[in-house]
């Protein structure tokens, strides 16, 4: 089975441009080189940051561009994107509570993507409804292998500029306690840092990907 993460959209209103580069122009070139070379893939997703401003022009384009991909996406939001401004494009994708969350059973496998958005924070969180949904979904998962998508790492990952706005701690021991009560999470994927980035995090492993436009400053603090 093969699944294709894209992150970090920062899409903006067409024809402007972001850190030097077009990010809609990006972004398609991404979907056309799934569409050419990544055929067989069972899945497309984007972990967040589908908007850089959240703005309405900015959701159209990302309407108009999942139209072209000829695989099957889920998507879900990252601290750049607006919830509402998003679900006036695509109103279908909200969960019962209003968050975007989906499952997809695909085989042996449950891909469960996690809405970590906080409005006004640049670190993410898990209210205490979408932590229920999360073991609600791992309850009817039935055994099947899950992999969990969300646009905060839980983790830090060792950058200090970026781990100080990965998912908030609390949230953090919150879902690694969710997991362990079903334990079918194989692996966390996450976006956000725009940086590769894989490792274990008490016992399942995860990853992090760069983003379509633009990279993180790296850094040390001392």
């Amino acid at each position: 089975m093969k699944i294709i993460q894209l992150s970090d959209l920062h899409l903006t209103t067409p024809g402007s441009m972001l850190h030097g580069r077009d990010p809609l122009q990006q972004f398609q070139a991404a979907v056309a080189d799934i569409n050419t070379h990544h055929r067989d893939a069972a899945l497309v997703v984007i972990s967040g940051d589908l908007s850089d401003d959240g703005s309405a022009a900015s959701y159209e384009a990302l309407a108009t561009t999942l139209a072209e991909l000829q695989i099957p996406w889920r998507v879900t939001l990252g601290n750049h994107d607006d919830r509402e401004a998003f679900l006036r494009e695509f109103p279908t994708l909200a969960d019962e509570y209003g968050f975007i969350q989906n499952v997809t059973d695909l085989g042996d496998h449950r891909v469960i993507l996690l809405d970590s958005l906080q409005g006004g924070d640049v670190a993410g969180n898990l209210c205490s409804t979408r932590l229920h949904w999360l073991e609600t979904q791992l309850r009817q998962a039935q055994g099947k292998a899950v992999l969990l998508f969300l646009h905060h790492p839980p983790m830090p990952i060792g950058l200090p500029s970026l781990d100080d706005v990965r998912l908030a701690p609390d949230a953090a021991e919150a879902l690694h306690q969710c997991c362990l009560r079903y334990a079918t999470v194989r692996h966390i994927a996450a976006g956000h840092v725009h940086r590769p980035a894989s490792g274990n995090w008490r016992g399942m492993t995860f990853n992090t990907v760069r983003g379509t436009n633009h990279k993180s400053a790296l850094y040390t603090r001392f």
